[in-house]
Parts: C-alpha cells; structure tokens; sequence
C-alpha cells in the first residue's frame, strides 16, 4: 500500500503543477472552455441539420455534441507533454525518486478537471437554449460517467501520440487524427441518412457509442440500450492498450 500511496502523492504533486500552468494561461483555458459552446450554437442554431433525425434536434444534437467535446481538445495536454519532452523537464523528472507514470497521471488528471468543467459549461449552455434532458437525476450522472470515461480514453491515446511525436510542432499534425473520430461519428447526423458503409464506420465509432448511449440515458432521440455497453466497452479497450503504451514510452530514455 506504501507505493500506492507514494504513487498517488507523486500524481498529485504533479497535477498541481499543471494546475498552477493554467494560472499563468488563464486563456488558453477560456478557450478550450468556449470552443465547444461555439459550436454548439453554431451547429444548433445558425447552421442546423438533423439529417435522418426523427424528433427534435436539439435532444439529438446536445448529446452529440458533449461526446464530441469530449474528443477534442487533447492539443492542450499533447503540447505540455511534447513540451516538457523538448525542453528536458521530464529528463529531469526520471532523475527523481518519482514513480513511474505520476507526471502523465498529473497531466491526465488536470485534463479530466478541465474535462468536467467544459462539460458543465455545455449543460449549463444547453439548458439556457432550452434543452431539457428528460432522463433522471441517476441517469444524468451516468451519462456524465460514460463522457468523462470516454474523456479518459481518449487523453490517453493523445499522451502516447505526443510522447512518439516528441516535438511541439509535431503535435498539429498529429492532432489532425482525431478529427476523423468526430466528425465521422453521429453527433450531427443520424446514421440512417448516410450511404451503407459510411454508416458502418459511424457505428463503429466509439464515439458514437457514447453518444448514443448518452441520448438513451437522457432521453433523447436516437438512444439505444444496446450501446451502453459498447460505451463503456470501447474506452476500457482503448485504455488497455494506451495507458501502459505511453508509461512504456515515457519511461524509455530520449537517444
């Protein structure tokens, strides 16, 4: 237990590093924060859509759209890692009695803080437009549990792509791979409207897992029992494979 909890000293230690970042770059955080309502407004109410959308689209798209904030903005976290990697911080920190991993678990855990806060953000947003989920309290906070999983998932594949970029002017051009998960997923659109075998890619989507899971729980359109478990299936899987990826990886020496 000693090294758990030695672990867990270390993990905070370092998330009140980054948490400390974010006061000297107070902006960068507002922006991440505002981006998603923009396009929620955007796509809710200047652009609109609903393709193949039986019911109202808001019920549809407010869901969509707090999975798909879920999958953006990993370009903050990918650049303070490829950041401290180009500046020999973390070369520093594998000189510390540290244990394996606290620096990506500081990271990870002030992203999933953000995470909760944008998400709040979004909720608060929606329900001044007038959306109003129709699910209970319990199953609100399994929907929110089911995003910030996804969340979860996600920043961990983005650590492991910015350990293997290395340099912060890589991480634009690796970032460009998420933008594929959102947009092809069912956050906009229901699968229904698109051509067969885009509308097997969308289903396949972990994204769009979540988000069909989130529109069951919170009643609205386009909701399916089925995907609760795939919702939570998916990120588990992809944790599996990331999160020691990238401790692997940030424990490997620079050559």
């Amino acid at each position: 237990m000693s090294g758990y909890a030695h672990a867990l000293t270390d993990s905070w230690t370092m998330t009140r590093r980054e948490l400390a970042h974010w006061a000297r770059q107070p902006g960068q955080v507002l922006v991440a924060l505002v981006f998603p309502v923009m396009l929620l407004l955007m796509f809710g109410y200047l652009i609109g859509g609903g393709r193949g959308v039986r019911g109202d689209y808001v019920d549809y798209l407010v869901p969509g759209m707090l999975a798909l904030t879920m999958a953006f903005g990993l370009e903050g976290t990918m650049l303070a890692v490829t950041r401290d990697l180009d500046k020999g911080v973390i070369d520093r920190f594998r000189s510390l009695p540290m244990a394996d991993g606290a620096v990506l678990v500081g990271r990870s855990a002030a992203d999933m803080l953000q995470s909760a806060a944008a998400l709040a953000l979004m909720t608060g947003t929606a329900l001044a437009l007038g959306w109003r989920p129709h699910g209970s309290p319990g199953a609100y906070a399994g929907a929110a549990g089911l995003l910030l999983l996804f969340r979860f998932a996600m920043l961990w594949i983005g650590i492991h792509l910015a350990l293997v970029a290395g340099k912060p002017e890589m991480v634009q051009a690796v970032q460009i791979l998420v933008w594929p998960v959102g947009f092809l997923s069912n956050a906009f659109a229901a699968p229904d409207s698109m051509p067969d075998w885009l509308a097997t890619v969308v289903g396949w989507n972990p994204l769009s897992r979540t988000a069909t899971a989130v529109r069951h729980l919170l009643g609205g359109p386009g909701g399916e029992p089925g995907h609760l478990w795939a919702a939570v299936a998916w990120p588990l899987a992809l944790l599996a494979v990331f999160f020691p990826l990238a401790v692997r990886r940030f424990a490997r020496p620079r050559h």
